[in-house]
């Protein structure tokens, strides 16, 4: 891998273009800054030599991923002969930005002028995407001349290891396609419930027990009705594995020579049930298989957590570690001596107090090790350490909330950046957790709001992608959901929103997965996209439509879509219950509504729509009641539906209607959850229409 010609480091141009799909100046993805193309070409060769005044440990990173014996060192580049590319490092005509970067293509070179070795390796990013494949083997290059640099410095990947392990090659291969299109951050999830993958030396248990699971898939581990379970490392049938430390090593050189930081995340407090099958006594229980938090109230818990990060700053260089941070249960702290003592002796008047001192005390120690905290937005909860930034995936609202509070915050919202979701038709596709982020929705995002203060706006750091895994078992689907979604949130990241055009990003991603599919990549085949929902793209006319909706059960305030207005406004949903359309309830596991049509109306039938996504719990109802009232007391029912509710897996779309005839002033539409699954049901609009 270390000499690969799939994708660049600071590979020499010619092994990489030569055969690549067809490619013009417009094809550049992120689309740079400024581009004019001009007159004439440039013939790239196997054997056309690189020239670079770069010295030190630049050059060797230039000659570790080029092509043996192609770099050649020159003091005065003005004496570079014709037919060659030349690498200038320069303060002169050139972007300020240290990714940024001047290039011009003209028939007689390739010149690529930067402050830095990475605005130079960017240049050659573009240059490859510029190339045109030749029948001989050569690529002609567009004369061209293009000023660029990136409107972000944080533009990053999340890539979850733990719900199913990914091999030191595969995230290789990745950082390859992150580098040919500018991502600059690899955050890698190295540690969860489903296995911790990466050596410890001081807790030798976490790669020999609590790395490895008797279940290969993740749901048939996660769903097991006996629990969730370890075993050691050699058991027959055992599945998991882990990075050595001199894998992370390998990995870091990796990154390096392609201009990326690799960013660990060991999770705390929560998600850390298999660190505490390992080790119990750092649970509130004190026993396996309890508990998913550490127990806060305990000394050793902080003990063990910074003899675990002493670990990981030795051997990662990156500016931030993150710390989770999210999704606690935060129940088992307020029945523990131990924890209820630590909030008396600190003066926390409650748990989330608790887990900001938990996130203060990881903080102060990573501050003391000169590095700096990265976690969740849930770290906000009960007071945000000092000097972390905020990683904000729960929507925008926690990155706001930190930017307009003198905090760093990276923008993942899971509504545009989560790659486990589904990106086509539901039905169409493989399994996912649930969800819809198609292509266009990723490429709509803008992380910087128009009523931030310029201050404000500065601390917004950068976006990342989030792709966690635990429906994802192969590599080749792992790829197949990054890609080209992932090339969205690079344009996202890099190009200026001036710069953006859907419609050609398109085209280009079309181009784009050409050439995945070229280099051994599974990418989603874009061309075939089914799109979105037929029943969301056009406002339905009924008679029920904008008439006033009575809640006899509260929907619930995260899926409250517009109110309620919603289940009479004439919108349907899309592919997924988070796009704003459905309406979600939880509370009391029911649906009930009433409907008031301001007069005795005749009917011909009532209907709405049910949406199943195992994976999130969304349900399809148990049972379905349609009514009807004159008066709105008393209800004579009209239809009633039995369903035994399941988590098979897969999504599906259901219709319950009532069709006949009659006349009422009141509709009545009940749908109640099953009682052993319990989980979400979510409706978009209830259907009234005429006789036919």
């Amino acid at each position: 891998m270390k000499n690969s010609t799939l994708i660049p480091g600071l590979m020499l141009c010619a092994s990489l273009c030569v055969g690549s799909p067809l490619l013009q100046a417009q094809s550049v993805i992120p689309i740079p800054l400024k581009m004019e193309q001009t007159a004439g070409t440039f013939l790239l060769k196997k054997t056309t030599p690189l020239y670079t005044n770069l010295q030190g440990e630049e050059l060797e990173r230039l000659k570790a991923t080029a092509e043996p014996g192609t770099v050649k060192h020159l003091k005065n580049l003005s004496k570079a002969p014709a037919g060659c590319i030349v690498l200038e490092k320069t303060e002169t005509g050139v972007p300020q930005s240290p990714e940024g970067y001047a290039l011009n293509v003209s028939p007689d070179k390739v010149l690529v002028q930067s402050r830095a070795d990475a605005g130079l390796f960017y240049g050659l990013q573009t240059v490859c995407q510029l190339g045109e494949a030749k029948p001989d083997g050569s690529s002609a290059i567009a004369a061209t001349q293009i000023t660029d640099e990136p409107r972000f410095q944080y533009r990053g990947f999340m890539m979850d290891v733990s719900r199913h392990f990914r091999t030191k090659e595969f995230v290789k291969k990745q950082m390859d396609a992150m580098a040919r299109f500018k991502l600059n951050r690899l955050h890698i999830h190295l540690t969860d419930g489903a296995g911790w993958r990466i050596e410890i030396k001081k807790y030798p248990q976490l790669t020999q027990f609590a790395a490895w699971r008797p279940d290969a898939v993740w749901k048939d581990w996660w769903f097991k009705e006996n629990g969730r379970k370890y075993c050691e490392e050699g058991t027959p049938g055992a599945y998991g594995g882990y990075y050595t430390q001199e894998d992370i090593r390998e990995l870091l050189d990796y990154a390096a020579d392609r201009h990326i930081t690799i960013i660990p995340e060991i999770e705390m407090p929560a998600h850390s049930e298999e660190v505490l099958a390992a080790y119990p006594e750092l649970s509130c229980s004190g026993e396996p298989y309890k508990n998913a938090e550490f127990c806060i109230g305990n000394e050793q818990t902080f003990e063990f957590l910074e003899n675990v990060l002493t670990e990981v700053i030795d051997l990662f260089p990156s500016e931030y570690i993150h710390i989770g941070g999210d999704e606690a249960n935060k129940n088992p702290w307020k029945a523990c001596p131990k924890c209820q003592q630590r909030m008396k002796d600190e003066g926390l008047k409650d748990v989330d107090e608790l887990q900001s001192y938990a996130i203060h005390r990881m903080e102060v120690f990573l501050n003391e090790h000169g590095r700096k905290l990265l976690g969740w937005d849930e770290i906000m909860e009960g007071g945000l350490a000092p000097n972390a930034t905020v990683m904000s995936w729960r929507g925008e609202e926690g990155g706001l909330k930190a930017v307009r509070s003198g905090h760093r915050a990276v923008m993942t919202p899971a509504e545009f950046f989560y790659l486990d979701y589904y990106q086509d038709a539901p039905i169409s596709q493989p399994e996912a957790i649930g969800g819809y982020v198609p292509l266009e929705k990723t490429y709509s995002y803008d992380p910087v709001k128009a009523d931030m203060t310029p201050e404000e706006a500065a601390l917004v750091y950068g976006v990342q992608a989030n792709q966690w895994a635990e429906y994802i078992p192969t590599d080749e689907y792992y790829e197949y959901m990054m890609y080209p979604r992932l090339l969205a949130v690079a344009e996202v990241g890099w190009s200026q929103p001036s710069r953006k055009d859907f419609a050609d990003f398109r085209n280009r991603a079309l181009t784009a997965v050409e050439w995945l599919n070229a280099h051994g990549y599974h990418p989603f085949p874009l061309k075939d996209e089914v799109g979105h929902r037929p029943e969301s793209r056009e406002p339905i006319q009924h008679l029920a439509l904008g008439k006033p909706v009575t809640y006899n059960a509260p929907f619930n305030e995260s899926y409250k879509a517009a109110g309620d207005k919603s289940l009479t406004d004439g919108i349907r949903g899309d592919w997924t219950y988070s796009d704003g359309r459905w309406q979600g309830f939880i509370s009391r596991n029911r649906l009930d509504v009433t409907i008031d049509l301001g007069e005795a109306t005749e009917i011909g039938s009532i209907g709405a729509d049910f949406m199943q996504a195992a994976g999130p719990e969304v349900f399809l109802p148990a049972e379905v009641i349609i009514s009807v009232s004159d008066d709105g007391q008393n209800f004579s029912e009209l239809k009633r539906v039995t369903h035994t509710p399941s988590r098979e897996p897969g999504f599906a779309f259901v219709n319950h209607t009532w069709t006949g005839k009659t006349t009422a002033r009141y509709v009545r539409y009940q749908a109640r959850s099953g009682k052993e699954l319990g989980g979400w049901i979510f409706t978009d609009e209830i259907v009234v229409l005429p006789p036919q």
